[in-house]
Formats: structure tokens, C-alpha cells, sequence
């Protein structure tokens, strides 16, 4: 089992950045592939990006793609999600997971909160 710690997360206001991070441990980091997903009050758990093991490939959803942007740096055991221009509509708890080749999410971490006012 994967360990996944996500930080990052705060208040701030529309047109901000953030950059949450996730930390993992447990396996060997260059092997996974990691995604980020969000759960808004209300609603259902949803994509938002993810990454291949090496890093190379990526897959936004539409709604974040051109302001989103994940990255991963096995050195540090680390998958960052750069959040610009951020909206009222992104605010929710952004958790990050394993994935399988084709995203299906397995090991997940506590979630980090993000709320942005407008």
C-alpha cells in the first residue's frame, strides 16, 4: 500500500495560484502513476489530472486545462499541481491517488482543502 500526504491547500481569492503538493511513500515512487481529483460540497469526487511514472505524459480534465499543470519529481517522491487563475467553482478538496495506466484511482491520501472566494 501506498502512503499519500497532500499540502498545500488554503483560502484565496479568484485569479490566485496555488501549488499543492503530494508526498508519497511506500513504494517505489518512479513506478506510479499519480492523478489529483476534487470533491466539491454536494458533489461527486471528480478527475483532474494526472501523470505517467516517468512524468512524460499527462491528462487534464477540461475544466482545469491551460490554468492546471501537474508534475512529478521522483527525486523528491513528490507530484505538485500548479493552480492558476484559479475560480469560485475550484473550490473543493483536492485528494491525490495512485492510478492505474488508465486512471482508475487506488490508494488515496487525506485530501487538502481549497476554497476560493471571489
Amino acid at each position: 500500500q501506498v502512503q499519500l500526504v497532500e499540502s498545500g491547500g488554503g483560502l484565496v481569492q479568484a485569479g490566485d495560484s496555488l501549488r499543492l503538493s503530494c508526498a508519497a511513500s511506500g513504494r517505489t515512487f518512479s513506478s506510479l502513476h499519480i492523478g489529483w481529483f476534487r470533491q466539491a460540497p454536494g458533489k461527486d469526487r471528480e478527475f483532474v489530472a494526472r501523470i505517467s511514472r516517468s512524468g512524460g505524459v499527462t491528462y487534464y480534465a477540461d475544466s482545469v486545462k491551460g490554468r492546471f499543470t501537474i508534475s512529478k519529481d521522483n527525486a523528491k517522491n513528490t507530484v505538485y499541481l500548479q493552480m492558476n487563475s484559479l475560480q469560485p467553482e475550484d473550490t473543493a478538496v483536492y485528494y491525490c491517488a495512485t492510478t492505474t495506466t488508465t486512471g482508475s484511482p487506488g490508494d488515496w491520501g487525506q485530501g487538502t482543502q481549497v476554497t476560493v472566494s471571489s
